[in-house]
């Protein structure tokens, strides 16, 4: 299959009605991407706001391809009709969906020609199709030791990999490291959405650094790689300098805005993992991930190595939204 005209590559997304996933469907769509949206056909009245994005994103370009995912022919129809193959899928079914769209970018392969898999020496690739599998948070290969009921979104991830590179598919993997709506929009603090004006809980001394994306600039960096050689069969990390803060800087940046010191208080590794067994399973997991970014520092403690590239070096002309430009929204 050919590209568009536009020499711009045909975009199939997975999952473009989620948080992230219609926001890499507009920079796609932005970007001058033919995209296409696959979506199940059998969407029930509750989900009328899912049928209402795609219906928004349709109107601004997009192709919905309704197909379900016991539909194998429907997925090697669907796929092979793309270049570039995003799936944001979230939740317990992640792994489980994205096995199938593996399954189908195997069989809707084309013979073209060899994509670089010398450096994994890998068996040369039968496919011309390159896929981002829904990753875009912390990179699961550094999270092996990832603590429960945490680690399971990062095993699922790795499962997800080795599938990839077994079938030799080509790939890029997106480490997009901390959304700014769940980290720098309420100070880092669990269970809130906006940013307190009275007082705040630290991690610890709260110096330790973690890197913080506005969403809309991960689907930018994210729509970037697709058509670049540099990526291919990489990891990109995305590191804006400017957001490589620690909790404290977060908050002292809003208390700048505010004009007020926030009261501070301080919980240590070891009671904040002591607030586990009490919560509901999605905040243990929220805990489990704030420990390892916020005590360990797992997202800015090591240096980006072999195989890997850095978004902001790769594309200096994104003007990446900056932690206190995004804390004034919320004034």
């Amino acid at each position: 299959m050919e590209k568009e005209s536009n020499n711009k590559s045909r975009v199939l997304i997975v999952g473009a009605t989620g948080f992230m996933g219609r926001k890499i469907a507009r920079a796609s769509l932005a970007a001058g991407h033919p995209t296409s949206l696959l979506h199940r056909p059998d969407m029930k009245p509750r989900e009328i706001e899912k049928v209402q994005t795609l219906l928004q994103l349709k109107a601004t370009g997009a192709r919905l391809i309704p197909v379900s995912f016991d539909d194998h022919l429907g997925l090697v129809k669907a796929v092979s009709e793309a270049d570039v193959v995003i799936s944001a899928l979230n939740g317990p079914t992640m792994a489980s969906l994205q096995l199938k769209l593996v399954d189908a970018i195997k069989e809707a392969g084309n013979v073209k020609e060899l994509l670089g898999f010398k450096r994994r020496n890998f068996q040369p690739s039968l496919f011309d199709k390159r896929f981002l599998p829904s990753e875009f948070g912390t990179d699961p290969s550094r999270m092996a030791h990832a603590i429960a009921p945490g680690n399971a979104v990062f095993i699922d991830k790795m499962e997800v990999r080795k599938a990839i590179e077994q079938a030799c598919i080509p790939f890029t993997y997106i480490s997009a490291n901390f959304y700014m709506a769940y980290s720098v929009a309420n100070l880092a603090q669990l269970e809130k959405l906006f940013p307190p004006r009275e007082s705040v809980v630290l991690y610890g001394d709260g110096n330790i650094k973690s890197i913080y994306l506005d969403e809309d600039d991960v689907a930018t960096y994210t729509i970037k790689t697709i058509d670049d050689p540099r990526t291919l069969n990489k990891t990109v990390y995305l590191r804006p300098p400017e957001n490589i803060l620690s909790q404290r800087e977060v908050v002292e940046e809003w208390e700048k805005l505010i004009g007020k010191e926030l009261h501070k208080t301080s919980i240590s590794a070891h009671d904040f993992l002591a607030l586990i067994p009490e919560k509901e399973l999605p905040d243990q997991i929220g805990i489990a991930h704030f420990y390892h970014f916020f005590y360990e520092g797992c997202l800015a403690n090591f240096e980006i190595g072999e195989g890997s590239e850095e978004a902001s070096i790769l594309y200096p002309e994104v003007n990446y939204t900056r932690v206190r430009d995004y804390l004034k929204r919320y004034l």
